[in-house]
């Protein structure tokens, strides 16, 4: 029992004291509170730009020179005389395009006002009868349009056959010609005919 009256007086004597010391805490004395010290000053100083600095001032560049002007080159007049087909030549094997004639009498007698040859293209020699060595000749039939042209090419006849006649009948499409002339009027000429030798060279 007397524990219970010691203990119950020691924990109010404790209560009490804490009760105290709050109340010290709180306890306000009506000082006013300690000025703080003032905040230092930065004094900032501009530094004022140079009047006197020199501004750069950019220069564009100097126009380029004018372009020369180009010699002058003196136009030469091409010759107007006409090409020399009588010396065309091959170093392979050589095609004899023989003479032209018609069954009147030819045109190789170039009678006034009839057809005349200007250009002749040789044939090419068949690769195949040059290696074997063949030789032979083709004679073609043929007319001579209105504009120095030639058409209806046809084998006449060949020795031997059928060797030569296809390369002989192309050169012979690309031949050109003066066409025979009547009373100032281009004319057909039916009926010409021609004979390609093909031999070989030495």
């Amino acid at each position: 029992m007397v524990r219970f009256i010691v203990s119950i007086l020691l924990g109010g004597s404790i209560a009490f004291g804490l009760f105290i010391v709050m109340a010290k805490l709180v306890e306000n004395d009506g000082k006013a509170m300690e000025a703080l010290p003032p905040p230092p000053v930065i004094d900032i100083v501009m530094q004022k730009p140079d009047d006197e600095i020199q501004q750069r001032v950019r220069k564009p560049p100097p126009p380029p020179p004018p372009p020369q002007e180009p010699p002058k080159v003196e136009l030469v007049e091409p010759d107007s005389s006409e090409p020399d087909n009588t010396g065309f030549s091959l170093a392979l094997p050589g095609v004899d395009t023989g003479d032209i004639s018609t069954s009147v009498g030819g045109i190789g007698a170039m009678r006034d006002g009839d057809a005349a040859p200007i250009v002749r293209i040789p044939p090419e020699y068949p690769p195949q009868a040059s290696r074997d060595g063949k030789e032979g000749w083709v004679r073609l039939s043929f007319t001579i349009n209105e504009v120095g042209g030639v058409e209806d090419v046809e084998v006449i006849d060949a020795d031997p056959k059928r060797i030569f006649d296809r390369n002989a009948k192309r050169a012979l499409r690309k031949w050109k010609y003066r066409p025979k002339i009547v009373d100032g009027v281009a004319q057909k000429q039916f009926g010409l005919e021609v004979q390609l030798d093909f031999k070989l060279g030495e």
